[in-house]
């Protein structure tokens, strides 16, 4: 077991005063949270965080069933070594947790690599899916230039010494990915710190999703064949059009893969619309259901 703070010691109850659970899979526990009544929404977070992304979108949508997951590695969940941390490995784990809620009319919310993760289940079982929720994701491989030259320089040696010793992705990447960073208050930072104090966890964990931007490429060329199949789909996208890590280009690539699909653009928001401007997201995501 790769080391990981106990949860009671650096988990801020007036952040997230959600009771944890626990979903035991074969590889280690997935901490999840299961509140509210109502038709479910399943909110999958990306990286470098956890299920505390959602927290005021899950506080302001009365009415609902909410149910969150950290993935293998993030948040309370298990931390175990010799497990892989690639994102087809966080979507199969993903899909074993999806399948055991055993969920119907079921709103899906995937952010950053939670599109990735995501995915699979949603494809596999869109008759369980009422609708799907986009927020600043990805389905395809790289074709920018740019990025495919930022993912090279991540998921290579320097971004791995960086992601151990300067703490890369939390320290810099994910707060240089905010529209105003000012609203990255320091109670939030240190939540999304704690989890990864240990430099092997940032490594194994963090630095193994970066690696994947291009080493995982055949996986989410499988995912970009079957977007498609969402034609039938109620697809909402809301984008962040600050976000200097999927920027607009990205969002135009999903009007041409999912042409249907309703979208929300904040264009003072960066990465994280849904920290950034809760009460907007929130209020188009109720207005549309």
């Amino acid at each position: 077991m790769l080391p990981a703070r106990p949860s009671e010691t650096w988990v801020d109850p007036a952040l997230w005063p959600h009771p944890p659970r626990y979903h035991a899979l074969p590889e280690g526990r997935l901490h999840h949270v299961d509140v509210g009544e109502g038709r479910p929404v399943l909110w999958v977070h990306g990286t470098p965080t956890w299920s505390i992304d959602w927290r005021h979108l899950i506080a302001g949508w009365a009415g609902r069933r909410h149910l969150t997951v950290d993935h293998l590695g993030f948040g309370r969940s298990d931390r175990p070594a010799a497990v892989g941390y690639r994102p087809e490995d966080h979507a199969n784990r993903f899909a074993a947790f999806a399948d055991a809620l055993d969920l119907r009319d079921a709103t899906v919310v995937l952010h950053d690599f939670g599109g990735p993760i995501g995915l699979p289940w949603v494809l596999d079982h869109l008759d369980r899916v009422e609708r799907l929720v986009l927020v600043n994701t990805w389905a395809w491989p790289f074709e920018d230039r740019t990025m495919r030259l930022g993912a090279k320089v991540l998921g290579g040696p320097l971004g791995r010494w960086l992601y151990r010793w300067a703490n890369l992705s939390l320290r810099v990447i994910a707060p240089s990915a905010w529209g105003d960073r000012s609203k990255l208050r320091p109670e939030l930072q240190a939540q999304l710190l704690a989890p990864f104090e240990d430099r092997d966890a940032r490594v194994e964990v963090l630095w193994a999703l970066a690696r994947s931007l291009l080493a995982s490429e055949s996986f989410y060329a499988s995912l970009d064949r079957r977007l498609p199949a969402l034609r039938d789909t109620r697809v909402d996208i809301v984008w962040g059009m600050k976000d200097p890590a999927f920027p607009p280009p990205v969002l135009a690539r999903w009007r041409t893969s999912v042409p249907h699909a309703r979208v929300l653009e904040l264009p003072d928001a960066g990465h994280w619309p849904h920290e950034e401007a809760p009460d907007a997201v929130l209020g188009w995501l109720q207005g549309g259901s």
